[in-house]
């Protein structure tokens, strides 16, 4: 019985060997570092309000106002096991299709993100590759491209709804159409850097075969560029979910994290709109974790190793 016990311990300390040899500790300590800054700073930008409120009612502790920031309804920055608390009461103990659910309003967000993001992607990969085989394309296209992230998004997008509306486009599709705005580009950028990334002598090396310019696209520069493009595609999934949060503000929307950070503002919902960030960060997280997962499935495919 002896042997059992010692693969499985052995398997045990391996598993954890390779933990802190990978990734898993030095991000585990950064989320520590974070949490205590975080409490830390929630004690100092709420004392000032709830040591006065604690004074009025007799003479408190430094312990009792410790527990007070930690702890208060309309906090100026809540606590991380608040955020947490609101996070659970707006995920499962409602129903995914209520309004007051955090999963439906991530939903009606998602949507748009999606579909702006897949716009986006098709129309930079497009414009790459009118860029690779058109001179005057890449000197007339890229300077545009480039000039036209410099707008800020926030100037552009209201009136981006308000014309879209005028003319009766209405629903996910402007909300969409900022989302393509944010995400063309960093596909546009990474594509043209991956096309044009195969060594000189494997172009050479094509042209020896006879080939024509489509089939070395196909065959030589489409599969090089795949690192760039899924690279480009994680920025430019997180960037649609941005744009489609900003194109929620100025609509008046009742759904998606937007209007929820829209609402908790109204009503000071400080607690409301930190669980909205948090949702609409991990929703990032897992887009982007996404796409890793694809990259890794097609690298593979084309014989990268793992």
């Amino acid at each position: 019985m002896a042997e059992p016990c010692i693969g499985v311990s052995g398997a045990v300390s391996r598993f954890f060997q390779r933990r802190l040899e990978g990734r898993t500790l030095p991000v585990l300590t950064v989320c520590a570092v974070i949490l205590v800054v975080w409490y830390g700073a929630a004690i100092g930008l709420n004392w000032a309000t709830e040591s006065d409120k604690l004074a009025r009612a007799g003479d408190p502790s430094v312990q009792d106002i410790i527990a007070a920031t930690w702890s208060s309804k309309r906090p100026l920055l809540p606590a991380p096991h608040q955020i947490v608390a609101e996070m659970w009461k707006t995920t499962v103990d409602v129903r995914p299709t209520s309004p007051r659910s955090l999963l439906y309003h991530a939903s009606v967000t998602l949507m748009p993100t999606l579909f702006g993001f897949a716009i986006g992607s098709a129309l930079g990969i497009l414009l790459a590759v009118g860029i690779l085989f058109s001179v005057t394309l890449d000197k007339t296209m890229m300077p545009w491209i480039i000039i036209s992230q410099t707008i800020p998004i926030l100037a552009i997008a209201p009136m981006i709804i308000v014309v879209l509306n005028t003319i009766g486009v209405q629903g996910i599709l402007p909300k969409a159409f900022i989302s393509t705005y944010l995400s063309f580009f960093p596909v546009t950028v990474g594509m043209v850097k991956g096309l044009r990334s195969p060594d000189r002598m494997l172009t050479d090396l094509m042209h020896t075969y006879s080939a024509s310019p489509p089939q070395t696209l196909i065959k030589l520069r489409l599969p090089a560029s795949l690192p760039f493009l899924f690279t480009s595609m994680k920025v430019a999934v997180a960037a649609a979910l941005v744009g489609t949060i900003v194109g929620e503000l100025p609509t008046g929307a009742v759904a998606g994290l937007g209007a929820r950070l829209l609402a908790g503002s109204y009503y000071g919902q400080t607690i409301q709109i930190w669980s909205a960030l948090v949702m609409a960060s991990l929703m990032a997280a897992v887009l982007v974790w996404l796409i890793g997962i694809a990259e890794r499935i097609a690298l593979a495919r084309q014989g990268a190793r793992p």
